[in-house]
């Protein structure tokens, strides 16, 4: 009887286990899945590199060495660099500017006019900022000096302007769509 009284003492915790567990039902429930290939996200890319030498020219249009070139008041010299710019993305764009260029440089602010980079591709003006095209363009940049005509007397002689230090930066501009 012994037994009969413990297996019944047994029988009856488990049956109020499984009520306070399980509420008298089954611990199943409902699932399902359904799997997506959102893809993969790749970054785009901005990138600036010269492709060659510059080169300098005077108001005619004639190639000048400036090593030992000395210019006089109402001379206007232009240096054209060609750049190859990469601009790859969506929403990309970057405008070119250069570092290094200062307002007077050696020169008195007054006799001196520097300017640029005025950018043109494949021969037509193009301003910043510039968009991307999924590829590889030449942009060329054209820097501008002028020793002004209105120079007077011996104002700015045997002075110099160092643009040994001028660079061409592509620097991303936002768009609308990005913060």
């Amino acid at each position: 009887m012994k037994n009969s009284t413990l297996i019944k003492g047994t029988a009856a915790i488990a049956v109020g286990a499984a009520l306070l567990l399980g509420g008298g039902g089954t611990l199943a429930n409902w699932n399902a899945e359904a799997t997506a290939a959102p893809g993969t996200i790749v970054s785009g890319d901005l990138n600036v590199a010269k492709t060659a030498a510059g080169v300098w020219k005077d108001r005619t249009g004639a190639t000048i060495d400036i090593t030992t070139y000395k210019v006089v008041p109402g001379d206007k010299l232009t240096f054209t660099q060609d750049l190859t710019v990469t601009l790859v993305g969506d929403k990309m764009a970057a405008n070119v500017a250069t570092t290094g260029i200062t307002a007077t440089n050696g020169f008195t602010p007054a006799n001196v006019s520097v300017s640029g980079p005025a950018l043109t591709l494949g021969g037509t003006a193009v301003a910043n900022p510039l968009k991307a095209t999924g590829s590889a363009q030449t942009v060329t940049a054209t820097i501008t000096f002028e020793f002004l005509s209105s120079t007077a007397g011996r104002a700015d002689t045997s002075v110099s302007y160092n643009f040994n230090n001028v660079a061409f930066q592509l620097t991303q501009v936002t768009q609308p769509g990005l913060s």
